[in-house]
């Protein structure tokens, strides 16, 4: 019987399987290095996975099982006097900006309807608009040729979540150290973790340490295939409120979204084989910025209030690594989300704090197994 389970990493994820842990009055203590660079506290999550054109067909029943959990979630950190993460359906548009994208946009369409039609949630009633609609919709575009609207995209703030879930899960008895942690095993079994001078007696150890997850890993010789890629994101502020703009996605890798009341949102850089760099570069705001204004030139004149930067923890085929670590006893992994963190982080970590615990896990993780790299 587990008597103590200790979750590795302060991110959404880790926070999410000890605030599940917490709620079914299973001990739990989470620890958190707070290095520089965590991937939660750089994004800003757009839930809506079914607009996603590039991932493998085994990413969507985990990811619209993520989504469809999120009004639950935060129903109950609402109860838990936690009502604030920043999600909010302000809907989405998936942007045409030439001609050959429009041709391309029908069959993104179809796709989208397929999706819906075979209950994929945050979509909606889908529209495709013309470029004068859109731009209604989102003032700063520029003259775009066509769009498909989703009138329930939602999105949220990584950190504002992370806090919810982690002062929800303190605050039904769940504790929290601050410090780097090192897994100590005896006899192929997780025995517990040490932390600077303390070390917790633990049975079940589950290792959410985003990018830094294969150093943690590593102490007891795993292997993790998980390495950190950079993004740099900014933060805009325009004169005229924003916080009823949708989202915007298309045929690339960035995206804009907004906050109340003035703010706007634009990323990402993907930057692999960056290291733990977690400098803000001229190259990566002129990327950012270069695509921001061609999509919208209105945000030309907006201030720039805020740059961030997060190390997307990634895997070499861009899913998750969730489930047991073969060949240690109690330890267990829930990482490698790369850039879909704060789609499928929270509802991954519980999931994977279920299986740690013997509890009934709700959705197929088996794809996710690290021994798909053996």
């Amino acid at each position: 019987m587990t008597t103590e389970v200790v979750m590795i990493g302060g991110g959404i994820v880790g926070a999410a399987a000890a605030y599940q842990l917490a709620c079914a009055d299973i001990s739990v203590t989470l620890v958190d290095a707070e290095h520089d660079g965590k991937a939660t506290a750089a994004g800003a999550g757009i839930i809506s996975p079914a607009s996603s054109i590039s991932p493998p067909d085994v990413y969507y029943p985990l990811a619209y099982a993520a989504a469809a959990h999120y009004p639950a979630l935060l129903a109950q950190l609402a109860d838990d006097g936690e009502p604030d993460t920043g999600y909010e359906v302000v809907g989405g548009l998936f942007l045409a900006a030439t001609e050959d994208e429009a041709l391309r946009l029908d069959i993104v369409e179809r796709l989208l309807w397929e999706r819906r039609l075979a209950g994929a949630p945050n979509l909606g009633d889908l529209e495709r608009l013309t470029g004068v609609q859109a731009k209604a919709l989102f003032p700063a575009i520029g003259d775009l040729t066509s769009a498909i609207y989703m009138p329930e995209a939602a999105r949220l703030n990584g950190r504002l979540l992370c806090d919810a879930l982690t002062n929800a899960a303190v605050r039904r008895g769940a504790s929290r150290l601050h410090g780097q942690a090192r897994v100590c095993t005896s006899g192929g079994k997780v025995v517990g973790v040490q932390v600077a001078s303390e070390t917790i007696a633990a049975d079940v150890v589950v290792v959410c340490g985003g990018a830094w997850s294969n150093a943690v890993a590593g102490d007891v010789g795993v292997d993790l295939p998980v390495v950190p890629q950079k993004g740099q994101i900014l933060h805009l502020e325009m004169p005229q409120s924003t916080g009823n703009w949708p989202i915007l996605v298309g045929f690339h890798s960035h995206y804009m979204l907004t906050f109340p009341s003035h703010r706007v949102v634009v990323g990402a850089t993907r930057e692999t084989g960056s290291g733990y760099d977690t400098r803000m570069t001229a190259a990566g705001m002129q990327e950012i910025l270069h695509e921001a204004l061609r999509i919208a030139p209105g945000l030309g004149g907006a201030e720039i209030v805020d740059m961030r930067v997060g190390l997307r923890p990634t895997s070499p085929d861009g899913l998750p690594i969730l489930g047991s670590i073969p060949g240690i006893e109690g330890l267990f992994v829930a990482t490698g989300h790369g850039a879909s963190g704060l789609t499928l982080g929270a509802y991954s970590g519980m999931q994977v704090a279920n299986l740690a615990v013997g509890q009934e896990v709700h959705v197929d993780l088996q794809p996710f197994s690290v021994n798909r790299f053996a």
